[in-house]
C-alpha cells in the first residue's frame, strides 16, 4: 500500500498515522468540521473534511468516506476501533472499490459481530462458551424458558452490542419481564439490531482477554492475554499484562483456544477474543472484537511488536513474520484510560478548553494522545482523551510508574478522572491482584 485513509479520529487515527511514517506510507485524515484543529488532521499528509459534527454524517458516512479515498488516491483505510471499524458492509464497500479494507474479510465479521451466532461457532470449534439461549431469543415466553432452565441470575445482552450498551442483569422472572422490551429497545437504538441472547451470569469473573494475529494465508498467533476486570459500567478503564488472576498453564490453554478459534472463523488481520474466567479458573468465551483494541498498547510494550504495523503488513498479504516459539514475553504493563469526565457527577463527560497540559515522561512511560494546550474536547464524541501506559520489569515496578505518572500529569480546563484512577492504583486489593469486575463498585464508589 501506497497511501492509507484513517477512518477515525482521536488519539488512534495519531496511532495509525505515526506507524504509516515510519513504514513510509502516505496518510490522508478525515474529520468532521468541529475537528478541523484536531491533531490527526495536522499530523497526516492529507486532510479532508467528510461532514459535519454528528457522527452518522461524518465518521460513520460510508458514501463520504470512500470518496475522500478515491479523491486522494488512498489505496488502504484503516477504521481504527469504533465508528466503521467492526462494520462489515463498509468492509465490503471497501472491497468494492478496489481499496484494501485493513481488518477481517466482510464476511467474518458480520459473523464475529453478532454475538449469539459467533458463540454456536465456538461450540462447534470446542470453545467453552457461557451456557445460555441457543442464537437470539424469539420472545419473552422463549426468554423465560431459557432462564429457567440455566438459572437465574442471567444476562440479557444485544446480539450486535460492545462497549457496555444493550445489557442488563436479571435475577427472577418479573425482572426478566420488565427488561426485556427495555433492552431490545436499546439494541434497536444503539446498534439497529433489536436481536438480543441470554447468557447465565458468572458472578463476580475476571475479564480476560487474548490478542491474536492472524495472516492471509491461515498462519495465527497469540500475543498473550491483557487482563481488563476492572470496569465501570460495563467499560474498560485500566488494563494490564499479564493477568494476575491465571498462571502459566491456563495462560498456554486458552492462548491455544483462541488460535483455534481464529483458525475456525477463516480469521485474518489482528483481533481479540475475550473471555470471563470465574473463581474456579474455568474460562468461558465472551465475544471476538475484530479490530485493534484500545488497550493494545500493552501488549505491544510486553511483546515489542507494532501491532499497527503488523496489521498494515497483513492486509499488504504479506506472511506473519513470527512463529508462537518467537514471541517473547518481557516483564509487566498497565494502562490507564484518561476521560473528560466528572467521576463524582456520575462520570459526566466534561467536553471543553484545554487551558494548560503537562503529560509526564521519563523510562517506561507511554502516552497514547491526540490532545495539546489550547486544544478543545468536542462534546460529539467519546470521552477518552489520553492513554498512561507504563511498563515494567515487574508488576510492582509498572504500578510504581504508573503513580508517577499519574501524579505528574496535569490537564487544566476541564473534568478529568486522573484522581478516579490514582484511587485504584493505590488501592491495596488492586496492589494485590485481588480484584474482579465488580472491583469499581464494591471498593472504590461506595467510599
Amino acid at each position: 500500500m501506497n497511501k492509507i485513509l484513517i477512518a477515525n479520529r482521536g488519539e488512534i487515527a495519531v496511532r495509525i498515522i505515526r506507524a504509516c511514517k515510519e513504514m513510509n506510507i502516505k496518510t490522508v485524515a478525515v474529520y468532521s468540521e468541529v475537528d478541523k484543529d484536531a491533531m490527526h488532521t495536522r499530523l497526516a499528509d492529507e486532510a479532508i473534511c467528510i461532514g459535519p459534527a454528528v457522527s452518522s454524517k461524518s465518521y460513520l458516512n460510508i458514501k463520504n468516506i470512500i470518496e475522500a479515498a478515491h479523491i486522494t488516491g488512498a489505496d488502504g483505510i484503516h477504521p481504527g476501533f469504533g465508528f466503521l471499524s467492526e462494520n462489515s458492509h463498509f468492509a465490503k464497500i471497501c472491497e468494492e472499490s478496489n481499496i484494501k479494507f485493513i481488518g477481517p474479510k466482510p464476511e467474518v465479521i458480520d459473523l464475529l459481530g453478532n454475538k449469539s451466532k459467533a458463540k454456536e461457532l465456538m461450540k462447534s470449534a470446542g470453545v467453552p462458551v457461557i451456557p445460555g439461549s441457543e442464537g437470539s431469543v424469539t420472545g419473552l415466553t422463549d426468554a423465560k424458558k431459557i432462564a429457567e432452565k440455566i438459572g437465574y441470575p442471567v444476562m440479557l445482552k444485544a446480539a450486535a452490542g460492545g462497549g457496555g450498551k444493550g445489557i442488563r442483569i436479571v435475577n427472577s422472572p418479573d425482572e426478566l419481564e420488565s427488561n426485556y422490551n427495555i433492552v431490545k429497545q436499546e439494541a434497536k437504538v444503539s446498534f439497529n439490531d433489536d436481536e438480543i441472547y441470554i447468557e447465565k451470569f458468572i458472578k463476580n469473573p475476571r475479564h480476560v482477554e487474548i490478542q491474536i494475529l492472524a495472516d492471509e494465508h491461515g498462519n495465527v498467533i497469540h500475543l498473550g492475554e491483557r487482563d481488563c476486570s476492572i470496569q465501570r459500567r460495563n467499560q474498560k478503564i485500566i488494563e494490564e499484562t499479564p493477568s494476575t488472576a491465571i498462571d502459566d498453564k491456563l495462560r498456554n490453554k486458552m492462548g491455544e483456544v483462541a488460535v483455534k478459534a481464529a483458525k475456525t472463523a477463516g480469521y485474518s488481520n489482528c483481533g481479540t477474543i475475550e473471555f470471563l474466567v470465574d473463581s474456579d479458573k474455568n474460562f468461558y468465551f465472551m465475544e471476538m472484537n475484530t479490530r485493534i483494541q484500545v488497550e493494545h498498547g500493552i501488549t505491544e510494550e510486553r511483546t515489542g511488536i507494532d501491532i499497527v504495523k503488523e496489521q498494515i503488513r497483513i492486509a499488504a498479504g504479506e506472511t506473519l513474520r513470527f512463529k508462537q516459539k518467537d514471541i517473547e514475553f518481557r516483564g509487566h504493563s498497565i494502562e490507564c484510560r484518561i476521560n473528560a469526565e466528572n467521576p463524582s457527577k456520575n462520570f459526566m463527560p466534561c467536553p471543553g478548553t484545554i487551558t494548560g497540559l503537562n503529560l509526564p515522561g521519563g523510562n517506561g512511560i507511554r502516552i497514547d494522545t491526540a490532545i495539546y494546550e489550547g486544544y478543545t474536547i468536542p462534546p460529539t464524541y467519546d470521552s477518552m482523551i489520553a492513554k498512561i501506559i507504563t511498563h515494567g520489569d515487574t508488576r510492582n515496578e509498572a504500578i510504581s510508574k504508573m503513580k508517577r505518572a499519574l501524579e505528574e500529569t496535569v490537564i487544566e480546563g476541564v473534568d478529568t478522572n486522573i484522581d478516579f484512577l490514582f484511587q485504584i492504583i493505590k488501592n491495596q486489593n488492586f496492589i494485590r491482584g485481588n480484584f474482579d469486575t465488580s472491583f469499581i463498585e464494591k471498593e472504590i464508589l461506595k467510599k
